[in-house]
């Protein structure tokens, strides 16, 4: 039995390599991403309890930067393989749950120092090749944010233990924090390596045993998650990769007695319909799920006219382009002053005409390819809308090739109307839409800027104007659950800035702090008497 006030090691944020031109680092990631596109048909299993379960059907993984390559398949499953997947949870839960939190916390501090360490280039050269980020981007995902999650999260597990209620005379009081009584559905999106890890490791940490179904366009990078976590020491069966269909996962999670929560990242759409078809079997449920979940976004910049306009510049195109606008919080839609356009425009379009597209294996790169034809096609076609378009123009980028990769040309629209089609609705990709408005209707803009759309994730504001500063603040309180000053509204930082919106952008339950740790464990009031009493009568009763 341990014994001991145990602190895990204070959290500080993964330094990012700079991966500069004659560093050990560029070489290796080099060298590894190389090994790994030419390593031959990597077969990626399951894994299910402790076993590594393959099928008849094999899906092919190709880098969306040259989809004819194949790197190898990963192994297809069906409702049978996600029975299994719950089954092998269950039947780890016990001795998992009851494990001292300290030592499910080893299990991950080991975990980041794996990838901080012998694991860094591997995941960074595997997220390149799958997602098809570029060093950088892969860089402050796949290593330093992952890495920066796992321990952040030790750290925000031994501050929860350490809540404890008063104690009265002759009273002990105390609060247990169990795992969830269940397994926990972890539903991970294609465009943060970080995230697939994290969405399946924090419920995980405290407790709770997880079915993880990874998006199909990330199963490459998954994979090498799954192996990080292994030589961690994981126990078999705490968390269980599936990969098949989401319908068919969703009929047998949704419908089973023991689903104890929802960890999700992805659409608004699939959000919605997997919280109707959770309320839609509520009586099924031991108890009443716990649902996270992060969506989707079109986030806005705002500047003010006392704003610095290359800062603007600078912001729009990083906050825009930078891994083709595959975040959530990627800038989307920019509104500018009409007294500073003049000036902002060509120095945007010369900015965004600069930026280098290709292969992430080519360093000078900013942008690369999109994740697949789905996404590519759809992209492709708010563009062409823009053309048909008589009150928008594009007046930078607007070309797509998908001959070779899933190449779409970054992007800007200036649109001549506040609520045309590619300033509401998200697209996901490398399409920045700008509406320019009359100075004296920056109130009014305001008002637009939080009345636009659904969605209510991350945003910023642009001024040298304090008192600006102040007003936009108060205004859009609730468009926005990230809100950045005189920054682009993308990069949030573990323990920094805690992530998460609300409105049709998810739960806003904060992943990157103690706000999300909490909403995976059940808390139980203990209360010892000391001496108890030895007859029912009060003082009061007395004659």
């Amino acid at each position: 039995m341990a014994n001991g006030n145990f602190q895990v090691p204070y959290p500080v944020n993964e330094p990012v390599k700079s991966y500069a031109p004659g560093s050990a680092e560029r070489q290796e990631v080099l060298d590894t991403y190389r090994k790994l596109y030419n390593q031959g048909d990597l077969d990626v299993p399951m894994f299910i309890g402790g076993e590594e379960v393959r099928t008849a059907k094999k899906m092919p993984m190709s880098p969306p930067h040259d989809h004819k390559h194949v790197l190898g398949h990963f192994n297809y499953g069906d409702a049978s393989h996600v029975q299994r997947a719950i089954d092998s949870a269950l039947a780890a839960r016990a001795n998992w749950s009851a494990m001292p939190w300290h030592e499910r916390a080893a299990v991950f501090l080991k975990a980041a120092d794996l990838l901080a360490g012998p694991y860094r280039a591997k995941i960074n050269a595997a997220t390149m090749l799958a997602q098809s980020k570029n060093i950088y981007q892969a860089e402050i995902d796949a290593a330093c944010e992952f890495i920066d999650f796992l321990r952040f999260n030790a750290h925000f597990l031994q501050e929860i233990q350490a809540v404890q209620p008063e104690s009265a005379e002759g009273i002990w009081n105390r609060m247990e924090y169990r795992g969830l009584e269940g397994f926990v559905f972890a539903i991970t999106p294609f465009n943060f390596t970080a995230i697939a890890g994290n969405l399946c490791a924090a419920p995980a940490l405290m407790g709770n045993v997880v079915v993880w179904k990874p998006a199909d366009s990330q199963v490459y990078s998954a994979h090498v998650i799954m192996e990080v976590l292994r030589e961690a020491g994981l126990p078999d069966g705490v968390i269980n990769m599936v990969t098949c269909d989401g319908p068919v996962a969703g009929d047998v999670v949704f419908k089973h007695p023991d689903f104890a929560g929802l960890h999700f990242t992805g659409s608004t759409g699939v959000f919605r319909h997997v919280w109707k078809e959770i309320g839609n079997n509520i009586e099924r449920f031991r108890n009443y799920p716990r649902i996270v979940g992060e969506t989707g976004g079109k986030d806005f910049v705002l500047a003010h006219s006392s704003a610095n306009v290359d800062e603007v510049v600078t912001g729009l195109v990083r906050g825009a382009f930078e891994f083709q606008g595959q975040k959530c919080s990627a800038a989307s839609r920019a509104y500018i002053p009409k007294s500073m356009w003049a000036e902002l425009e060509p120095k945007l379009v010369a900015h965004v005409s600069e930026l280098k597209m290709g292969s992430p294996e080519d360093f000078r790169n900013f942008v690369t390819s999109v994740i697949d034809e789905r996404a590519f096609d759809k992209i492709e076609g708010y563009i062409e809308g823009v053309k048909d378009n008589p009150d928008a123009d594009i007046i930078v980028g607007g070309k797509c090739d998908k001959s070779c990769g899933y190449f779409i040309a970054p992007t800007v629209v200036h649109s001549k109307t506040p609520d045309s089609t590619t300033m509401v609705e998200e697209i996901f990709g490398p399409v920045l839409t700008v509406y320019v408005y009359e100075d004296a209707e920056f109130e009014a803009t305001m008002d637009l800027v939080d009345n636009t759309g659904e969605y209510a994730l991350t945003g910023a504001i642009f001024s040298k104007d304090r008192q600006i500063i102040d007003r936009a603040t108060k205004r859009l309180e609730h468009a926005a659950g990230n809100f950045y000053v005189n920054d682009k509204p993308t990069g949030a930082a573990v323990g920094q800035q805690p992530f998460g919106g609300a409105r049709g952008s998810g739960t806003n339950d904060k992943a990157g702090s103690v706000l999300n740790l909490w909403r995976w464990t059940s808390a139980r009031t203990i209360k010892e008497t000391l001496v108890p009493a030895k007859h029912y009568s009060y003082p009061f009763m007395e004659e």
